[in-house]
Formats: structure tokens, C-alpha cells, sequence
């Protein structure tokens, strides 16, 4: 599945495309396709995973994608299928940043130009690169689906090709080529959990799944602030909500696409929602147990692990993109730490006189904590020989070491009080 090295790699010309799209044969056409451009993501076996559900839990890498993502598998089919009159117009699309990249690399394989309408609140990494693979980059919109009407606008006035970055049945096709390999890797997979924004990687995947066995389970899986899917399966219609807040900004998406959704509702065994605190937590499992960095986005299907009942089965979790930014990597690690009381802030009160400092600190080595931060505060109070406060930032090993920690304070008379961290 390695690219072949070469300039052109574009493979030869078609003029429309040649089969049915979410059909068995396109299927299997957009693998061929594909073959020519992704790199290997072999699926990884997860030692801790599989520990923490009683299943046997695998990786399906796509953060370690050309362009870091799985979006080059839709975007690369689609235009590999295009008219050269349709090419020579120019390409549109509107992404939050991975179909972007996957758009612009597979344009400037068959030298046609690429537009990318990004929305303003795109990291800074899916920016640069997207422009770094000679795409222009309009940024416009809050969020994805304003990004979207604008691309559509300004296809309209200027004539380019738009390219829907899920709500298009080729698309779609070119992203089920993730599934079939997943299937003849593991050809008795149970179950495969797969991230949701928009719908594209889900129809996909769950349609060919139950082309080639219908036993095969696939769960789509959407942050709990941008649960656009889930409300359309209630509603039993495409629903938009009225505003979406998550930090998987990959997929926040206020409308699934309303032309796939039909194979969704047919195909998709069911949806589940994790909330953003799930999603940072899972940074952390990956990054110390796996040496991987993944975007929140494609942490959803890894975060999804806990609402899932994975004993005694075969699971893939499709991590579905790694392209975050360092200050966004920075802050989850961070903010990671706090909600595995793994660093936390204790406020007590002492006597302001000499060795009080030395003392607390003394009872906090005892009990192996690692001091990060002192705040002294002699203002307190207006009487400073009745009490100062003394703010610690502590590193501990979990919350059962966190209690041990307060507990020896406790103990010494110190009153402890946990405060939110502010890191």
C-alpha cells in the first residue's frame, strides 16, 4: 500500500466515474486508487487496552497517514474520478483541516489547483500544511458549516469543482478503503468504532462491513458536544443543532450529511457519545502507552472503549487523524495530569514565623510528593502572626497518592484544602 515514489501519481485518466459509488466493485476500484498514494497503517495490537476491556483491542493508525489522517483516502478517489474539464476548473472544498490537506496533496498530484475555505478556529498545524501543499486558504466562519456555505459560494461565482468533505457517496468510498483493510488484516474483527463528525468515515466503513459480513458490528462515535449524528437518529431525519463546543475540532460538525445518511441509518449499528474530559484522558493512555500522538478528534474511538462491551471480542478503534497543534498537545497533557490527580493544588494555612515552610514541605517529601509550585500569601489574613496561606502545586502518582498526601497533612494539623488547579 506504499506510494510508488514517483512524480505522477495520478494513474492514468478517467473521464466520469465508472461505477456505482458504496457498491462492492467501487469499493474495491477505490483501493486500487488509493494504493497509489496512502502508506501502510498496519493495525497494532494493544497490550493495555485490551487489559483495561477484557477484549482484544487493536489500532488502526491513520494518524500515521500521508497528510496525518485518513481524509487522502476520500479526497484522492474523488478527484482521481473527475472529468480533466472538472480538474482544470479549479477544486473547492471546506474542511477543519485533515480533508484539506488530503484534498490539496491529491490536487497537486493531478495539477489542478485547490481552494480550502478553513474555519478561523482551525489549529495552526492543519493551516500550514494544508498551505504547504500549494492549496490557498481561505479562512472564514467559526465553525466548519460556515466554512461550508462559503465554499459553496464562492464555487458558485467562480466556477470550481466542489468536493464535499463527507456528504458525497464517492467520498465516502474512497474513506471505506480504511475498512477493508482492517478486514482482511483481521478478517473475524468484532467490532470496529469509528470517530463521527460529519458521517463520511462511518458510512463508509459500516456500509462495506456489511457487504463483505453483516455480523460485523460498527459504532460511530461523536463528542458529547457535537452529537449531530445521535440527534438525527432520534429525530429519525437530519437534524442541525443549534451550535456545537468540543474540543475534537475535527468533528465538530452541527449537520451530518443529509445524501449519506441513509446508509448511516441502514448500516451503523448504533452511535455513543464521550464527553471532552474522556478525550483528554485518552491522550494521555496513547501518548505513555502507545509513543503515539493522536488530535482529539481521533481519540473518540479510544475514549469509546470504556461505553463499549469489548469482553471476549475482537475490536479495531480507528484513530482517524494526529494532527495537533503544540499548544492545543500542551494544554491536554496538561489539563490530563489534573483529572488523573496526577497534579494537583492544596491550599493550608500556618503561622507566619520561621520553618513552617520547611515543615510542610517536610511532610510532603515524606510522603514521596514532588512539589511544582509554591504561592505564599502572607495577605491572608490581617493578622499575618494568626495565618498565611501557602498554595502548592503538587505531582503525584494518582488519586490514591493524593489522599495520602492530604491525609498526612491532616495528620500534622494543617487543614488542607483541594483547589482547582490552574496550570
Amino acid at each position: 500500500m506504499t506510494g510508488t515514489g514517483k512524480t505522477d501519481i495520478s494513474g492514468g485518466e478517467k473521464t466520469d466515474m465508472s461505477r456505482e459509488p458504496l457498491t462492492l466493485e467501487a469499493f474495491e476500484e477505490a483501493c486500487e486508487a488509493v494504493n497509489r498514494v496512502t502508506l501502510n497503517t498496519d493495525l497494532l495490537y494493544s497490550d493495555y487496552f485490551s487489559e483495561q476491556t477484557g477484549g482484544k483491542v487493536y489500532l488502526k493508525p491513520e494518524n500515521m497517514q500521508r497528510t496525518g489522517a485518513y481524509k487522502i483516502r476520500g479526497a484522492y478517489y474523488r478527484i482521481s474520478v473527475m472529468s480533466q474539464e472538472e480538474r482544470a476548473r479549479g477544486i473547492i472544498t471546506a474542511s477543519a483541516g485533515n480533508h484539506a490537506q488530503g484534498v490539496a496533496y491529491a490536487a497537486r498530484a493531478y495539477g489542478a489547483k485547490a481552494v480550502i475555505v478553513m474555519p478561523r478556529t482551525t489549529p495552526l498545524i492543519k493551516v500550514n500544511r494544508t498551505k504547504a501543499l500549494g492549496a490557498e486558504v481561505i479562512l472564514f466562519g467559526d465553525v466548519y458549516d460556515e466554512a461550508c456555505g462559503q465554499a459553496l459560494q464562492l464555487a458558485e461565482e467562480k466556477g470550481y469543482t466542489f468536493i464535499h468533505p463527507f456528504d458525497d457517496p464517492v467520498v465516502a468510498t474512497g474513506q471505506g478503503t480504511l475498512g477493508m483493510e482492517i478486514i482482511k488484516e483481521l478478517p473475524l474483527v468484532d467490532i470496529i468504532l469509528v470517530p463521527v463528525g460529519g458521517g463520511g468515515l462511518a458510512a463508509g466503513v459500516s456500509t462495506l462491513a456489511k457487504l463483505l459480513n453483516p455480523k460485523i458490528r460498527v459504532i460511530g462515535v461523536e463528542p458529547e458536544g457535537a452529537a449531530c449524528l445521535s440527534a438525527s437518529f432520534r429525530e429519525g431525519r437530519v437534524t442541525t443543532l443549534p451550535s456545537v463546543s468540543t474540543i475534537a475540532d475535527g468533528t465538530a460538525v452541527k449537520t451530518p450529511g443529509s445524501v449519506i445518511f441513509p446508509y448511516l441509518r441502514e448500516n451503523l449499528d448504533t452511535v455513543i457519545t464521550v464527553p471532552d474530559e474522556e478525550l483528554v484522558t485518552a491522550f494521555l493512555d496513547i501518548v505513555e502507552n502507545h509513543k503515539m500522538v493522536v488530535e482529539n478528534s481521533g481519540l473518540l474511538s479510544v475514549a469509546a472503549l470504556k461505553h463499549v462491551d469489548c469482553a471476549g471480542k475482537k475490536v479495531v478503534s480507528v484513530l482517524s487523524g494526529g494532527n495537533m497543534d503544540v499548544i492545543t498537545m500542551s494544554s491536554v497533557v496538561q489539563h490530563g495530569l489534573v483529572l488523573r490527580s496526577r497534579i494537583f493544588t492544596v491550599s493550608v494555612q500556618l503561622p507566619d514565623k520561621p520553618g513552617e515552610l520547611s515543615r510542610v514541605s517536610g511532610v510532603i517529601a515524606g510522603e514521596g510528593g514532588n512539589v511544582i509550585r509554591l504561592e505564599h500569601n502572607q495577605f491572608v489574613s490581617i493578622n499575618r502572626t494568626a495565618a498565611v496561606e501557602l498554595r502548592i502545586t503538587l505531582e503525584a502518582f494518582g488519586p490514591e497518592h493524593k489522599e495520602k498526601i492530604t491525609a498526612a497533612l491532616e495528620q500534622k494539623g494543617y487543614r488542607p484544602n483541594i483547589i482547582q488547579t490552574q496550570l
